[in-house]
């Protein structure tokens, strides 16, 4: 088993129901291990009135990258996302952060998530259930990474937290 580290985000339609509703697909995909807190970010690479709600999770997959990939792909759309959607408002986003340190490129997805040492939105939730993971491309921790982030965009932990009953 690999462990892996998923953000999720919305900011269309119910997004604390449809952070929920990824939340419990990704049962199907991984065993999740931690959820962070859910916060309220603002939109990062376009302008929308419509703030995010993020979090992030780490869980244990037999999956390869490509194949975890694809997976995510079908609980987005599932939950409605639409292709057209990347940088744009939408449904649900799942991304996949960090993949038990591997550094993996192919057409479709490259881990680490290529913008994630620049992202608030990603690295506080992810801060919070891994501190000490380490970037394996600029090795570094994302608690180091977080204290060293340039971009300084509003991240707002919510009084809502969600977690899976087994």
């Amino acid at each position: 088993m690999n462990r892996v580290y998923i953000g999720i985000g919305s900011n269309l339609g119910d997004r604390l129901q449809n952070l929920s509703k990824a939340l419990e697909r990704l049962e199907d995909v991984c065993d999740i291990v931690t959820v962070s807190s859910v916060y309220e970010t603002e939109p990062v690479g376009f302008s929308s009135p419509n703030m995010f709600l993020n979090m992030a999770v780490a869980g244990e997959t037999a999956l390869d990258p490509s194949e975890l990939l694809e997976q995510l792909k079908e609980i987005e759309d599932e939950l409605g996302r639409r292709r057209d959607s990347h940088n744009k408002d939408r449904e649900i986003d799942l991304d996949i952060l960090l993949y038990e340190g591997m550094i993996y490129r192919n057409s479709m997805v490259t881990i680490p998530h290529p913008e994630m040492a620049h992202r608030r939105f990603v690295l506080v939730p992810l801060a919070e259930i891994a501190p000490d993971a380490v970037h394996p491309v600029k090795n570094e921790t994302i608690q180091a990474l977080l204290e060293q982030c340039p971009v300084q965009s509003v991240v707002v932990r919510t009084k809502h937290q969600l977690s899976l009953i087994h």
